[in-house]
């Protein structure tokens, strides 16, 4: 491939959701161990890994790490951090506690004759003998898992499961044991689905129910792994409730809560509560790359479940919409309130005595303050779902018109401007010109610019005529 298919490839791949990069790796890896396609396979796993990893430096395979191996079906739901997973996700920290577990009491036999096997393959080269070893550890380890994790009468069962690691991955062997014993329908679920679901009518939603429905995958237990997969190849992934209201034949909450399906509306809501955490942050950070985005999908995300499910205010699911909303709106509200003091700040017109001449305008700080200009611009696109239509409002239009005004006032200023002066307010006026590029366009902005060369050239003729 030349060098402008690769970067587009890359560019590509870093646009995935990581899930969907976990999901694509397992794919190839696989392939490479079955010696299919194995230098498209090899090239793409290449470019992913730096994707992934962020680095540019030679990234060797890593089909030689036992514990990857083993795990390598629970990479679609793995997360970072030891908070409450939600049904459907694994604590990424549980699969070492687990492996280390399997290696002392669990299956120490299994796990040790898979250790040595992989050995012999890198000695060998034998690469098509790693997908049967691995296999069957994965059905080892069910079994040792399951036998552990699941309950029964008699024995010191949590003295046991103490042994292998804290409640968090105690919380999570069923879910390892079970996704494991069930690898082959998962792996038939991921195959039957289209890559991208953009749009999730009734044609998509039929094809996939069909796919679901495999005894194995409508355990209480696997099926929001299940739904979790379907969910990553959904343009919106809030439209999983689509599957409830389908299979309840009904909006009805109550309805739509009473079948195996309404999990899918707790995982909805789930991931639009951790992605309302996410903007807060990224937020309170200062960083506004990815918050129009996020806007977007928290906006489309909550008008859907407001609109698609008859919710109740009372009921559990209601109150936890009313959350993620105003979540959103306290979240952005605080640093809506701020933004139209951070643009006075830097247009107020003080007199000349109290301008000295070493004084600046912080360019950075100009630029901050476009962000967050553009930033309530955003905002007024979602305002109204969102909880936050009067506040954003108001503030836009607040700061249409005071920069509106400042800038003309300014641009005036330069033509009687003190020498001493005058960079500060040429500063000054740059800011304004700014801020009138993110409120009114790139062609007021321009009319301003010249509007301000006209002001200099005009002050200059006149100080050569007098």
């Amino acid at each position: 491939m030349s060098q402008t298919s690769t970067e587009r490839l890359r560019e590509y791949l870093a646009q995935l959701p990581p899930q969907s990069q976990a999901l694509l790796m397992r794919e190839f890896e696989r392939a490479v161990e079955r010696g299919e396609d194995v230098t498209v396979a090899n090239f793409v796993l290449a470019q992913l890994r730096k994707v992934v990893r962020g680095a540019e430096e030679d990234v060797h395979p890593r089909t030689d790490d036992p514990v990857r191996l083993l795990f390598r079906p629970l990479e679609p739901f793995l997360v970072d951090g030891n908070a409450a997973a939600r049904p459907g996700q694994i604590r990424r920290a549980s699969l070492l506690p687990v492996w280390q577990w399997l290696l002392r009491d669990g299956a120490p036999d299994q796990a040790r004759a898979f250790e040595a096997a992989l050995i012999k393959i890198r000695e060998t080269g034998a690469s098509h003998e790693v997908e049967p070893a691995v296999r069957k550890l994965q059905l080892a380890t069910a079994d040792a898992v399951l036998r552990i994790a699941t309950p029964v009468a008699g024995g010191d069962v949590q003295r046991t499961l103490a042994r292998i690691g804290p409640p968090e991955v105690v919380e999570d062997l069923l879910s390892i044991g079970s996704l494991l014993q069930a690898r082959e329908a998962l792996d038939g679920l991921g195959s039957r689905l289209a890559s991208v679901l953009r749009v999730f009518g009734d044609a998509q939603i039929g094809t996939v129910i069909a796919a679901l429905n495999v005894p194995s995958l409508q355990t209480a237990h696997l099926l929001p792994f299940a739904l979790s997969l379907v969910m990553q190849k959904l343009a919106a992934p809030w439209q999983i409730i689509r599957l409830a209201i389908k299979m309840a034949a009904s909006d009805d909450e109550i309805r739509v809560a009473a079948t195996p399906y309404g999990i899918a509306v707790s995982i909805a809501l789930h991931d639009l509560s951790v992605m309302a955490a996410s903007l807060r942050l990224d937020i309170k950070r200062g960083r506004f790359e990815d918050v129009a985005e996020h806007l977007k999908t928290l906006h489309d995300g909550v008008r859907g479940l407001r609109t698609e499910l008859d919710l109740r205010n009372d009921s559990a699911w209601g109150r936890q919409l009313a959350a993620v909303r105003a979540d959103i709106s306290n979240a952005v509200q605080s640093e809506i309130d701020s933004v139209p003091g951070r643009v006075r700040r830097i247009l107020r017109q003080r007199p000349d005595k109290d301008i000295s001449s070493t004084a600046r305008v912080d360019s950075s700080e100009v630029e901050e303050t476009a962000a967050l200009i553009d930033f309530v611009a955003v905002c007024r696109t979602y305002a109204s779902e969102l909880a936050i239509n009067e506040v954003t409002l108001r503030t836009y239009s607040d700061l249409q018109h005071y920069v509106e005004q400042s800038t003309e006032a300014l641009v005036q200023s330069l033509r009687s401007a003190d020498p001493r002066t005058r960079g500060y307010r040429q500063m000054q006026v740059s800011a304004a010109i700014r801020f009138c590029e993110v409120l009114f366009g790139h062609d007021y902005a321009s009319l301003m610019t010249r509007a301000a060369e006209n002001a200099l050239t005009g002050e200059r003729k006149s100080s050569r005529t007098g």
